[in-house]
């Protein structure tokens, strides 16, 4: 308002006294016009100091330009020959603009003071020493289109607070969206990653640096630079517009993942949306699903199985002590016996997982602890002082896991390699050795020289029932990655490039104590 008000106040001075402007510009009254006229500019600039000096509110400050303004533009209409020189038009401007400023209250007063003011200079006029004729008709005409625009400004006032009513509580609704979307992504176990065009980094939650080992991932940061391999995935010429490869890793020895690429609309400046998972938890994920009913199922008939498992056993022990039964009929019963220890085996697994105690996590010192674990098994299996080595760096390394549960998972490990070692028991040689992984975690590999697992079966190990060996239940590294998983800890195959077999167990990041 201030704006419009100089600038008006400027282009009347220049026209009137540059000679310039139309004739009708203090045709009547030149002395009052001039006058007027440097009355108004001056006006107008102690008005713009009031504003920077912030003498008063808005409303007042938007009143006392709006007063000034009809006066002043009354006094050019009477200077320049009255209704009939147009002036008066000013006067419209102004209610428009004082009504808009003031959100539509006062419109009419305005649209009032204006009108009457028109009226009384036509009246003025009549009875002064001006010879002039007068133009009422003029001046209602006036008046009425003073009163049409204030009652447009005051409706058009009242739209636009509706508007920006609805515009600011949209605002809210849309920062509290994406606040739960931030928080939605940054709790999710799906790495998000969100690139620009240009292929920076614009979003990048919790999971995708973990899953991608970057924990230093921030936005602006290219991809091509932060890693290389996931960078060159995406670059790769496609015209499908969502796009999933399987067996990702974004360094050697790295977590195996599927990524999704999803292009965000179309052009050269389209942006990216990348989701990674971790395919051994989505595999577990999927294993678990499909073993849930089998595992209520076998908990619940659990004893039915094993009442018939006594007596079968209990048969065969007083059929062995008949002195009628022969050599072959004692190789029968063996057979018999084995079988139904096999299977009693089974069941003792599975009620294992469904009777699993809660996980009580406590700082384990890896070095000693490793030790003696190993010395036990050493003496159980009547291996020698050398055949299973541990070495641990940082020598202090301590997580925080329930030692109960790794313990078993150890073991497990540890009667696996000494039962699928095919050569000489002396030839057997364990290592279980700890260090940090290139993300910083630290992790525990149980390493032996065995014959190693096949690459066909390698995907398979971990699903119950499946065994590489005849005699196996297939419930064993099963359960061993049951156990892990329960106490924080991830499981998994990882062949040495010497040959043998290598297990894996990571310690997240959240379960080192300094």
């Amino acid at each position: 308002y201030f704006a419009f008000r100089t600038v008006l106040a400027v282009g009347l001075a220049a026209l009137f006294y540059s000679g310039q402007g139309p004739a009708v510009l203090g045709q009547t009254s030149p002395g009052l016009f001039a006058m007027t006229v440097l009355v108004y500019l001056f006006l107008v600039l102690g008005a713009g100091l009031a504003m920077v000096l912030r003498l008063g509110s808005e409303d007042r400050q938007v009143q006392a330009m709006a007063a000034v303004d009809i006066a002043t533009f009354t006094l050019l209409m009477h200077a320049s020959g009255g209704a009939g020189s147009g002036l008066g038009l000013l006067n419209a401007l102004t209610i428009a603009v004082a009504s808009l400023a003031m959100g539509g209250r006062q419109a009419l007063f305005f649209a009032a003071v204006a009108t009457l003011a028109a009226l009384g200079a036509e009246v003025w006029s009549q009875f002064a020493h001006s010879p002039r004729p007068t133009a009422y008709t003029h001046a209602g005409l006036l008046g009425a289109a003073y009163f049409a625009i204030a009652t447009l400004a005051h409706q058009l006032s009242r739209r636009l607070d509706e508007t920006e009513r609805l515009a600011s509580a949209r605002g809210v609704d849309l920062a509290n969206l994406q606040q739960v979307s931030e928080h939605v992504i940054r709790q999710m176990q799906t790495g998000v990653l969100v690139l620009d065009g240009a292929g920076q980094a614009r979003l990048a939650n919790g999971a995708a640096r973990a899953l991608l080992a970057l924990p230093e991932l921030a936005a602006g940061q290219p991809l091509a630079s932060a890693c290389p391999p996931l960078a060159g995935l995406l670059a790769e010429p496609q015209g499908a517009r969502e796009r999933s490869y399987a067996g990702f890793r974004s360094q050697p020895g790295g977590r195996s993942l599927r990524v999704r690429a999803t292009r965000l609309g179309e052009g050269p400046a389209a942006g990216t949306l990348v989701l990674l998972d971790d395919e051994a938890a989505l595999a577990e994920q999927a294993q678990r699903m499909k073993l849930a009913s089998l595992g209520q199922l076998t908990a619940s008939i659990a004893h039915e199985i094993r009442n018939p498992l006594g007596a079968i056993g209990h048969a065969v022990q007083l059929l062995d002590e008949s002195p009628s039964f022969d050599e072959g009929d004692r190789q029968l019963a063996g057979i018999i016996r084995n079988n139904v220890q096999r299977v009693n085996e089974v069941v003792e697994n599975v009620l294992q997982l469904s009777r699993r105690d809660r996980v009580r996590p406590e700082p384990v010192a890896l070095t000693p602890w490793l030790r003696r674990l190993a010395e036990e098994h050493r003496r159980a299996h009547h291996l020698g002082a050398g055949q299973i080595a541990v070495r641990i760096e940082p020598d202090d390394a301590t997580p925080l896991t329930d030692p109960r549960q790794l313990g078993q998972v150890v073991s497990a490990l540890l009667d696996n390699a000494v039962t699928h070692h095919a050569g000489e028991p002396a030839d057997l040689r364990i290592r279980l050795e700890g260090g940090e992984a290139p993300d910083g975690t630290l992790y525990l590999d149980v390493v032996d020289n065995g014959p190693g697992i096949p690459a066909e079966a390698a995907g398979r190990i971990f699903e119950p029932f499946f065994s590489t060996r005849h005699h196996g239940t297939g419930l064993g590294l099963y359960i061993a990655r049951e156990l892990s998983e329960a106490c924080g800890v991830r499981l998994e195959h990882v062949p040495p490039p010497e040959g043998g077999c290598r297990f894996r167990l990571s310690f997240p990041d959240s379960h080192l104590i300094d």
